[in-house]
């Protein structure tokens, strides 16, 4: 089979994965293959990934997605960064923005001149020079003008399958209701040949894609590709989930807490909140857990809590035979810095840019393998990055993360940024220069020196500039309206 040109795709699984799938090859890829998708109404999707990082936007431009059209359809509403609480002790905290900080120049990036005026007795916060942190802890936001926020959005994950599958059936994705029976494959060459479903029909294929959650009913169940365990980094191993009331206006900003064996997320939408606590079953108890949830939600529940199992970790191989898993079936690192919709965004993206018309290759599932691989385990070490650093002593769960041995990608990057201020952004690699040096120095990762561009600036005009940089930031948040303001202005009426 290898070779056979690839005439139609069948999705296994919908929500947001599974349809996000769907819409984006059949955008893209749809007048050249048949596109179906199998799901079944008695099967629920885990739904709690209603936070996103801006790359959602541009996945939205590729489909021609209407933003005011999805805000309202999803109860979206904005998003400017995390805001990281108690994570390097109790009363500590930090703002991890999307936005630039300050300005850079391509001899050193911004934090070498903030370490230096620092030095100089001439610099505020950091944070004070991110357009996109100020608006954020003055609760401002809106779209467009000359200085633009960098944003995403806070969603409802379920909503958001039901909006993507209202786009892409029109673009002819055809839903195939059923639960799946059998994976069957091909005794020679040990391809998917077709899905049997439990009321006997038999939907053929040649190529397949996982999208059937934890499960991964295809790429584990049938093809046995396995599965690399990360819990020796990230142990947290168990989340709650709950919906509560709005007690106020939205934040534009999702609120990451630390607790004594893990952390709690608060997502503000338009019309509730979403909540969870994430936690290391090892170091809390699931009745605890539940507690202390309860015991810090700030409005009325709309749902009971429920638990999600899970292992961080990685499937082995992505794409195998002619199976490619997307969505949670492909591995999963644990939603601290809300990046599950994007990795099935980029996932389905890269398969578009590859897709196997003539047939699959040997070449091109090692080349989708490893793109898919390495920035996985950038996410990884990111995540990594937020639990190894901390100084809440005395705790098991965090004196465990301190302690633990790291990557060695991770290792380096630390090392490379506590020795000389220096962070980068390899191509491959999501996460952003200003991302890294936030959570570095957030976390208390202080450098023991940096460029010396700073010093030849002088600190006089090194100072004169920080203050003008802050003063055009501060003054251009006080002209943006409130971001519940703004929502209420640009979703229209909302009803719960």
């Amino acid at each position: 089979m290898l070779g056979k040109p690839v005439k139609k795709v069948v999705i296994a699984g919908g929500g947001t994965a599974g349809w996000a799938v769907a819409a984006m090859l059949a955008r893209t890829v749809g007048q050249l293959v048949q596109i179906v998708l199998v799901e079944s109404d008695e099967i629920g999707t885990v739904g709690v990934g209603e936070s996103t990082i801006p790359t959602a936007r541009r996945f939205h431009e590729i489909l021609g997605i209407d933003e005011q059209e999805f805000v309202r359809a999803t109860g979206a509403s904005f998003k400017l960064g995390i805001s990281f609480e108690n994570w390097l002790a109790d009363g500590e905290r930090y703002f991890h923005s999307f936005g630039s900080m300050g300005r850079s120049t391509w001899l050193a990036d911004f934090q070498h001149m903030w370490l230096a005026a620092r030095a100089m007795g001439v610099a505020g916060d950091i944070g004070d020079y991110s357009l996109e942190t100020q608006a954020a802890l003055a609760c401002k936001f809106a779209t467009g003008g000359e200085q633009a926020l960098n944003y995403a959005y806070h969603l409802d994950a379920t909503a958001y399958g039901q909006y993507l599958r209202r786009f892409a059936e029109p673009l002819g994705v055809t839903r195939v209701e059923g639960r799946i029976a059998e994976v069957r494959l091909d005794p020679e060459s040990g391809f998917i040949t077709a899905l049997a479903l439990q009321s006997g029909a038999l939907v053929e294929g040649d190529l397949f894609i996982d999208c059937t959650g934890f499960r991964a009913l295809l790429i584990e169940g049938a093809l046995k590709t396995g599965y690399e365990d990360w819990t020796h980094w990230l142990s947290t191993d168990r989340a709650l989930a709950v919906q509560t009331d709005s007690t106020g206006p939205a934040r534009p900003f999702t609120r990451a807490i630390a607790h004594k064996a893990g952390w709690q997320w608060q997502i503000p939408l338009q019309t509730r909140v979403g909540n969870g606590l994430v936690y290391a079953s090892s170091h809390l108890g699931d009745e605890e857990a539940l507690a202390l949830l309860k015991s810090r939600l700030d409005g009325p529940m709309l749902t009971e809590p429920r638990v999600i199992r899970y292992v961080s970790g990685s499937r082995r191989k992505t794409w195998a035979k002619n199976c490619v898993a997307i969505g949670l079936a492909s591995g999963f690192v644990e939603p601290l810095e809300s990046t599950s919709i994007h990795l099935i965004m980029i996932a389905v993206t890269r398969l578009a840019q590859l897709f196997p018309f003539n047939g699959v290759t040997p070449a091109l599932v090692d080349r989708f393998n490893d793109l898919s691989r390495r920035e996985l385990e950038g996410v990884r070490d990111f995540i990594v990055l937020h639990y190894c650093l901390n100084s809440r002593e005395g705790e098991p769960f965090w004196d465990h993360c301190r302690n633990m041995a790291l990557p060695g990608s991770l290792q380096s990057r630390i090392a490379l940024f506590r020795e000389s201020a220096t962070a980068f952004q390899a191509n491959d690699e999501l996460f952003r220069v200003d991302s890294w040096v936030q959570v570095m120095l957030g976390q208390g990762l202080t450098p023991q020196g940096h460029h010396g561009l700073g010093q030849m600036i002088g600190k006089e005009r090194l100072g004169q500039s920080l203050a003008a940089l802050a003063q055009g930031i501060a003054g251009h948040v006080g002209k943006l309206p409130s971001h519940q303001q703004f929502l209420d202005d640009y979703a229209g009426a909302v009803t719960a």
